[in-house]
C-alpha cells in the first residue's frame, strides 16, 4: 500500500463466527478496513469489532438477514457510507438443514434457497455498482457440489451446486469492469456446523482431519491478491481430498 492512499475495503456478508470470522480478521491483518454482516450473533460480533480495533484496523458490523432483499441493500448502504467503496465482497452468509427428501418441508426447502441462492445473488447485485474496477468477488460454497456422501443434504447440495453455476455467469457479467468473481468450496471445517461431528468427520478425510476456518480465508486471501486477478469464474475445492 502506497503511504498516504486509502485502504482497501472488504464487505463480508455473514462475518461474525466460523469461515466468515476467520475471514474478516485475516483481511484485516491484510490491511483491509473490514465490514461484515451478522443476523443474531451480535456479541460474537461486537467481540470482532473490538479485536480489529484494538489491533489498529477498521471493522464494521451490521445487522442483516441474508434472507432479506432490503437488509441486504442497507447493509451495502452502511457500509459505503462508511467507507466509500468496495474493493472485494465475500459471501458466506449460509443455512444448513439436513432432512430426506420424503420428510424435507417447504419451510426448511424455502429458508436454504432464501439464503444460499438468493442471498447470494442479492449480495452480490446490491455491492456490484459499488465495487471498484478491477475488485473481487468470492463465495463461500461447499464441497457437496461435488459429492456428498450423506442422506439428507439434497437441498444443501442443490444450493451448493446453484452457487458454483452463479459464479460463472456474474463472472461474465462482471469482466468488462475487470472484476473477478470466483467460488470457495470448502469441506468439512471445524466451526459450530460440525460441532459433534468432528471425530467422525476426520476419519473420513484422506487427511484424517478437517480443515480449520483459517485455512479457508487464506484462499480468500490469495484470490484477494494480485497473483489471482487473471482467475475468474471458477470454484477452488479446498477439502483435504475429502471428494477425491
Amino acid at each position: 500500500m502506497n503511504i498516504g492512499s486509502p485502504p482497501k475495503t472488504a464487505l463480508i456478508f455473514g462475518g461474525s463466527r466460523g469461515i466468515g470470522a476467520a475471514a474478516v480478521k485475516r483481511l484485516a491483518q491484510d490491511g483491509y478496513a473490514v465490514g461484515f454482516t451478522y443476523a443474531n450473533s451480535e456479541k460474537p460480533a461486537a467481540a470482532l469489532v473490538e479485536a480489529i480495533v484494538g489491533q489498529g484496523g477498521e471493522a464494521l458490523a451490521i445487522r442483516a438477514d441474508s434472507a432479506d432483499a432490503a437488509a441486504l441493500t442497507s447493509a451495502v448502504a452502511q457500509f459505503v457510507d462508511r467507507f466509500g467503496k468496495i474493493d472485494l465482497v465475500l459471501v458466506n452468509a449460509g443455512l444448513f438443514r439436513m432432512n430426506t427428501i420424503e420428510a424435507v418441508t417447504l419451510d426448511e426447502l424455502d429458508s436454504m434457497l432464501a439464503v444460499n441462492v438468493r442471498g447470494v445473488y442479492l449480495s452480490i447485485q446490491a455491492a456490484a455498482p459499488h465495487i471498484v474496477d478491477g475488485g473481487r468477488v468470492v463465495t463461500i460454497g461447499s464441497n457437496v457440489a461435488i459429492r456428498t456422501g450423506f442422506p439428507g443434504s439434497s437441498v444443501y447440495q442443490m444450493t451448493k451446486g446453484a452457487v458454483a453455476a452463479m459464479v460463472k455467469g456474474v463472472a461474465l457479467d462482471l469482466a468488462p469492469r475487470r472484476i473477478t468473481v470466483n467460488n470457495i468450496q470448502p469441506g468439512p471445517t471445524d466451526t459450530d456446523i460440525n460441532a459433534g461431528s468432528i471425530d467422525m468427520l476426520s476419519q473420513m478425510s484422506p487427511l484424517k482431519r478437517v480443515a480449520k476456518p483459517e485455512e479457508i480465508a487464506g484462499l480468500v486471501s490469495y484470490l484477494a491478491r494480485e497473483e489471482a486477478r487473471y482467475m475468474t469464474g471458477a470454484s477452488l475445492t479446498i477439502d483435504g481430498g475429502f471428494t477425491l
